[in-house]
């Protein structure tokens, strides 16, 4: 397979002409820079220059790379993933406590505000960029960029890219409105389940009225949180009658970080390409001690337990529950731990403050992965076939980890109610009934069975955008529609009116004919 894809890139490298264009960059902080990056690398080993806008506070974002040239904007976004961590600290205590809603609530609020605020300092970087900073702008200009790739989860680059005149690619699943396909595709709320809601695609009628409801709710809470900001920010340029969400609406191209191996069949666009686990290659060598340890599994294997770029450590008595539960298995672990040591742990536990987890994920001994349901993740377990036990947090990982469960290659277990015996016993499951690991090789062969490659889709459809300036033949228009014309409820009204009338004359017509013959016959009795 590995071949194949060596092959098919060499085939396209031949068969469309390179064009090794400029390229600029605006991502968004996190475990998002962290798959773009992955990106911006392959566009720079075939020839690209990528240019990355970056705040002077950035937290993951590096001011120095081999592989791009990064533009310090001289202001200060104020995010960092202590509050994030912090965030999830105080949601898991929440929920192992079983605080009031009342307390949920206001964490959920709080967690909104911090949304708000980011939102708006991204647009106060925008206008930094244009007004104050002019230095920095005519660079820009000057540089006469082919493109400007971003990710979706935050405006910034997409009302600069309207701004300064550049076709836009988007690179990500959400958008500030939510799921990608709710802002472009037709989504039928009967079947397609909105992300975060838990549903599948086989509804019943009160989880189809659900999800009405949770789309609903979910859409006023999106526009509440960034709407005023985006909409003062694209009136002070673009005029009142543009609405901010339109300038998403009329990307070039979205490399959406899915596909229909991850996602439930649903309707799309031709300007959606999707490049789940373009993350994902064949695994390295581990290092020697890491290999030495794997290998001394023997038949029983290795178990690697990771919970992503903001979970490194969890409450020390759910750390020893977590020990315990791995001291009594048969299998070697390598869990990604930063905090205190547990009281519990076993000689067959390793910590490690950072792991190789795609190499470890593709290494033949690797019998289950622990997994927070990180959608990177969950594609690099499926690309090595790795059948996962899921300890969702926050965000959209309990939904990512439904849907593997509703595949049948996942087990799900509450970390806020866990204890040794629970999660034992999810592990031994997972290891020991066949269909999980079946399933899971199953995905993995459809995930890996395609023309080409995630990573070589992305690049084409990128250098694509570039060679044409843009690709606004498969791009509907339909965004720009009034939402009664876009259902064709004038359509219904004026056929309605149409048919009305036409019953109402055909009823006055008889009516009146009916009076005629009344009439003639009251007069013939009388006569």
């Amino acid at each position: 397979m590995d071949l194949i894809f060596t092959v098919s890139s060499v085939i396209l490298t031949l068969t469309f002409p390179v064009h090794c264009g400029k390229i600029l960059v605006f991502p968004h902080e996190g475990s998002h820079w962290v798959t773009m990056n992955v990106m911006l690398r392959e566009l720079h080993s075939r020839g690209h220059q990528i240019t990355v806008i970056r705040a002077l506070d950035a937290w993951f974002i590096s001011e120095t790379s081999p592989h791009y040239v990064s533009m310090t904007v001289p202001f200060l976004l104020g995010g960092d993933d202590e509050f994030y961590s912090s965030f999830v600290s105080r949601q898991l205590q929440i929920r192992r406590e079983r605080q009031s809603a009342w307390t949920r609530i206001k964490l959920d609020m709080e967690l909104k505000e911090k949304f708000s605020e980011m939102h708006r300092k991204i647009c106060e970087m925008v206008i930094y960029m244009i007004e104050k900073d002019p230095k920095l702008l005519e660079q820009i200009k000057l540089a006469n960029f082919d493109l400007m790739l971003t990710d979706p989860a935050n405006g910034g680059g997409v009302v600069l890219a309207h701004y300064l005149n550049l076709p836009l690619v988007l690179n990500g699943r959400w958008t500030v409105h939510g799921e990608v396909h709710f802002a472009i595709a037709p989504s039928p709320l009967s079947y397609v389940p909105f992300p975060l809601s838990l549903l599948a695609d086989n509804m019943s009628f009160f989880q189809r009225t659900y999800n009405v409801l949770f789309y609903t709710l979910r859409l006023f809470l999106y526009k509440r949180i960034v709407g005023p900001h985006y909409s003062a920010l694209c009136e002070r340029y673009f005029g009142p009658d543009l609405h901010y969400f339109e300038l998403f609406q009329a990307a070039d191209i979205w490399l959406m970080g899915v596909d229909f191996v991850f996602e439930f069949p649903r309707p799309t666009m031709p300007n959606v390409v999707y490049v789940g686990g373009f993350q994902c290659k064949p695994a390295k060598e581990l290092p020697r001690d890491l290999e030495d340890f794997v290998q001394s599994s023997g038949e029983h294997g290795v178990i690697i337990m990771s919970l992503g770029t903001l979970v490194s450590q969890l409450p020390l008595d759910i750390a020893d529950e977590i020990a315990s539960a791995f001291a009594q298995l048969k299998q070697k672990v390598i869990w990604r731990y930063t905090g205190d040591k547990p009281s519990a742990l076993g000689n067959n536990t390793l910590l490690v403050n950072w792991l190789p987890q795609n190499d470890l994920l593709g290494h033949a001994k690797t019998k289950v992965f622990v997994s927070h349901g990180g959608t990177k993740g969950i594609f690099e377990a499926i690309y090595h076939g790795v059948p996962i036990v899921g300890l969702p947090l926050v965000f959209d990982q309990e939904d990512n980890l439904s849907k593997m469960r509703s595949k049948g290659v996942a087990k799900v277990v509450d970390i806020a109610s866990i204890d040794r015996h629970i999660f034992k016993d999810a592990l031994l499951e997972v290891l020991t009934e066949p269909s999980y690991t079946k399933n899971m090789q199953k995905l993995s062969g459809l995930h890996r069975d395609t023309p080409l490659n995630p990573l070589n889709s992305a690049v084409f459809w990128i250098e694509f955008v570039m060679r044409h300036r843009g690709a606004a033949h498969l791009r509907t228009e339909s965004y720009k529609m009034p939402w009664y014309s876009y259902y064709s409820v004038d359509v219904v009204v004026f056929l309605v009116l149409i048919v009305s009338c036409t019953v109402f004359i055909v009823f006055k017509v008889i009516r009146c004919l009916c009076c005629r013959l009344c009439a003639k016959r009251k007069r013939a009795k009388v006569d």
